[in-house]
C-alpha cells in the first residue's frame, strides 16, 4: 500500500515588483542559469543583444514576448513558467508590473509557497513595493523574498541596500510577517550577481544566492498541516452489466459501494479517520482511500482520490468531507476580505453567484466595512463602493450554508469567487475573515 501523505519536490512561487525594476531579466536570468531554455532561443537572445549593441545578453528578450502579448490585450495576465535543478523542480508565476494589474498579482500568488519581490537598488522601497507586499500578506503566502536588483547601478554600496533592508523589514512586520520568512537578497540580474552564482562584488554578503535559498526552503503547501478538507467533485457509484470500463473499474470487484471523488484540498486522510460530511453534518469513518493505481495508506493535499464511507450517506458533488476533530463552521452569513478584479465598481444590495469549493450558490452584497489603502498599509472605514484594485472587508450573505473555514487557517477552504451571473466572469477573490487583522485603521 503507497503513503502519498507526502508533497512533491516541487516549489511554486511567484514574481512581483514595480515596472523596470528588472522582473523580466530576473526570469530570464533564472532560466539562462538552469538551462531552461533552448539553445537556438539563447542564440536569438545573443544576435538580437548584439544587434541593440549590449555587451552582455538581454535575457528579458526570453519572456518579452508574453509581455508583448499583455500589452495587447490578450488574456494573459501572469505568465507561467517551469524549469528545474537536480535538487528541485519549479513552477514560476511571473506576475505584471503596472499599477492597474495590481489584481493580477492575486491571481500568481494564491498557490504559491514563495512570492519573490523586486525593488530597484536606486530607487527602494516604492509604493508599488507596498502595494504588493500588502496582497502578499493578505494571501497569506509563507515565505517572501526581497530581491534588491540592479545593485551594479549602486556600485554594490552595502549601506544602501542596508538602508532598503530595514525599511523593508520593517514593512513586513506590520503586515506580519515573521522574521524567518523573509529573506533580503542583494541581486544583479543583467550580470547574474547572486542570482544562481554568488558574486564576487559582495564579500560583505554571507547569505545565500536566489536559486540557493530556492533549493532550499522547506516545500510544504500551506494547507499541508491544515486539517483535513476534500470537496466531493463527483460521485462513483457501480455499474452493473457489458460494456466499456466504468470510471469505477479499479474498485476492482467491489460491487456495493459508494466512492467521493475529489482532490484534497487540505491536510491528510487514512483509512479508519473519523469524519463529517458537510454541510448536512453525518458523520462516519473512512473505510478505504484509493487512485487508479490502487489503495493507498495515506493522501496528501493536493492529490486527486477516491473516498470510500463505512455508513451510506448523501454525500453529492458539492459537498465538503472533513476531518470530525476540526469541523470547520457551516454558515450563510460570512465576512469577509473582496480583492476586486472587475472594471465595474461592487456596491452593497449586488447580486452575485458565489463559488466556494465544488460548489455555486447566490449571493448577496451586504456591507462594505472597510477598504485597505495599500499605500499607507491602513484601513479606511465606510467605502461607497470598491473599485478595480481595491481590497475590501465585506458581508455576504449566501442562499446556501457553506462549511467554511477562515483564510488565514486554511486557504483552501477559506477561498472563494465571486461571478457574474450574465457572463460567468470572475469579479472578484474573496478569503473568508480578515487575514490582515493585525493592520490598523487609517488615522
Amino acid at each position: 500500500m503507497v503513503d502519498s501523505a507526502q508533497p512533491r519536490d516541487l516549489l511554486r512561487f511567484a514574481t512581483a515588483g514595480s515596472v523596470d525594476d528588472g522582473k523580466s531579466t530576473l526570469v530570464g536570468r533564472l532560466l539562462y542559469d538552469t538551462k531552461s531554455v533552448l539553445a537556438d532561443q539563447i542564440e536569438a537572445v545573443e544576435r538580437a543583444s548584439v544587434d541593440k549593441g549590449m555587451s552582455t545578453p538581454d535575457l528579458s528578450l526570453l519572456v518579452d514576448g508574453l509581455r508583448a502579448e499583455r500589452e495587447q490585450g490578450i488574456t494573459i495576465d501572469v505568465a507561467y513558467r517551469y524549469f528545474g535543478t537536480p535538487t528541485r523542480e519549479f513552477v514560476l508565476a511571473d506576475t505584471p508590473g503596472h499599477v492597474q494589474y495590481t489584481r493580477n498579482t492575486v491571481t500568481g500568488a494564491s498557490t504559491a509557497e514563495l512570492a519573490v519581490l523586486l525593488v530597484d537598488a536606486r530607487n527602494g522601497v516604492v509604493s508599488q513595493t507596498r502595494r504588493h507586499a500588502a496582497v502578499l500578506s493578505l494571501l497569506r503566502v509563507p515565505r517572501l523574498v526581497l530581491a534588491i536588483n540592479k545593485i551594479d547601478l549602486i556600485d554594490h554600496d552595502q549601506a544602501k541596500i542596508a538602508d532598503i533592508e530595514r525599511e523593508f523589514t520593517d514593512l513586513t512586520r506590520s503586515l506580519g510577517f515573521p522574521d524567518d520568512a523573509v529573506q533580503v537578497i542583494p541581486v544583479s540580474a543583467l550580470v547574474g550577481d547572486n542570482v544562481a552564482f554568488r558574486s564576487e562584488r559582495t564579500p560583505w554578503y554571507t547569505g545565500p544566492t536566489l536559486l540557493e535559498h530556492l533549493e532550499s526552503v522547506p516545500v510544504e503547501g500551506p494547507d499541508a498541516g491544515a486539517p483535513f478538507r476534500m470537496p466531493v467533485q463527483y460521485v462513483i457509484r457501480p455499474r452493473h452489466g457489458g460494456g466499456s470500463r466504468s470510471a469505477d473499474a479499479s474498485l476492482g470487484d467491489l460491487h456495493d459501494y459508494r466512492g467521493y471523488a475529489g482532490q484534497v484540498a487540505s491536510g491528510t486522510v487514512r483509512p479508519g479517520d473519523e469524519v463529517v460530511v458537510l454541510p448536512e453534518g453525518h458523520r462516519t469513518t473512512v473505510s478505504e482511500v484509493r487512485t487508479a493505481d490502487g489503495p493507498l495508506g495515506a493522501a496528501g493535499a493536493g492529490l486527486s482520490i477516491t473516498v470510500l464511507l463505512a455508513d451510506d450517506i448523501d454525500a453529492p458533488r458539492g459537498a465538503l468531507i472533513a476531518a470530525a476533530s476540526d469541523v470547520p463552521e457551516v454558515t450563510s452569513e460570512i465576512d469577509a476580505t473582496l480583492c476586486w478584479l472587475a472594471e465595474k465598481p461592487l456596491v452593497p444590495g449586488a447580486r452575485l453567484l458565489l463559488k466556494h469549493g465544488t460548489r455555486t450558490t447566490q449571493v448577496i452584497v451586504g456591507q462594505l466595512g472597510s477598504r485597505l489603502d495599500t499605500e499607507t498599509v491602513s484601513y479606511a472605514a465606510g467605502p461607497e463602493k470598491l473599485e478595480i484594485n481595491d481590497i475590501g472587508r465585506v458581508s455576504l450573505r449566501v442562499a446556501d450554508a457553506l462549511p467554511v473555514d477562515e483564510y488565514a487557517r486554511v486557504r483552501a477552504t477559506g477561498g472563494f469567487l465571486l461571478v457574474d451571473p450574465p457572463t460567468g466572469n470572475t469579479l472578484a477573490a474573496g478569503l473568508v475573515g480578515d487575514p490582515l487583522a493585525a493592520v490598523p485603521a487609517a488615522g
